[in-house]
């Protein structure tokens, strides 16, 4: 039987779904990606639901990919293609999908976990909230459509030194930048984003839907851009035959 690695909650009309890898800090693995993608897909058929809140269990957000999965790095070509088609499926997920999406973060949100930040319609970030893109030290390459969406959000060369560099941000700068809607105690975020979740499924249901559609049009051709030629960069970064070697020497021991 596979774990559940992603749980679900419902409190009133907002769905709480909360990665639950707490002793990995999150990390993301093809279970947890093929599950989220799921458990995402299915808040949204669910026509009683008016947000979403996704979160993580424990002390983090979400530590990006899970380095020690070494089966993951020395997979083949399909499915590498295969793990990446799901990670981009749940960013559309989250950016196109029919219910207002709201990130709960505390610790660390890094690399795929810290795009799913930026996808969000609304951030609550815990004081203790931190990350940065480790992908191009891995030798990897950004998902989540996050060419696109981090230099309309953050300005170009800010986007630019978070991508190329790793630069790291905080939950003070999450809010300084206009990222964070809200930064509460760590302890305080799902009630938080529970609460904005709430106050969204008072308003007309038809005019928050056509407003997040009509918001994401305007930039729905560049998002479908970024995620398709991330698409193509990541696979074939995942398929160089360094790469494996590359991802052991730097997991964390």
């Amino acid at each position: 039987m596979t774990e559940r690695v992603v749980l679900t909650e419902d409190r009133g009309r907002v769905r709480v779904i909360t990665l639950n890898r707490p002793a990995s800090l999150n990390a993301i693995t093809g279970d947890l990606l093929s599950q989220l993608r799921d458990e995402l897909s299915a808040a949204n058929s669910e026509p009683s639901l008016r947000a979403l809140v996704l979160t993580g269990m424990g002390s983090s957000f979400c530590a990006g990919d899970d380095l020690h999965d070494t089966s993951a790095h020395n997979a083949d070509l399909a499915a590498h293609q295969k793990f990446v088609d799901t990670l981009q499926e749940i960013t559309r997920l989250l950016i196109f999908g029919r219910l207002p999406v709201i990130s709960a973060v505390r610790g660390w949100a890094v690399g795929g976990g810290l795009e799913w930040v930026f996808n969000a319609d609304f951030v609550i970030a815990g004081s203790s909230a931190k990350g940065f893109f480790p992908e191009m030290k891995l030798g990897l390459f950004p998902t989540g459509a996050i060419t696109a969406i981090l230099p309309r959000v953050v300005g170009a060369m800010r986007a630019t030194a978070l991508l190329m560099l790793g630069e790291r941000i905080d939950a003070k700068q999450l809010q300084e930048w206009g990222v964070a809607h809200q930064v509460v105690p760590d302890e305080a975020i799902v009630d938080a984003a529970v609460a904005l979740g709430e106050r969204i499924a008072e308003m007309p249901e038809r005019s928050v839907t056509a407003l997040r559609a009509t918001l994401r049009s305007v930039t729905r051709v560049e998002l479908e851009a970024a995620l398709s030629a991330e698409t193509k960069a990541t696979v074939a970064a995942l398929a160089d035959p360094e790469t494996p070697g590359r991802l052991a020497r730097l997991a964390p021991k």
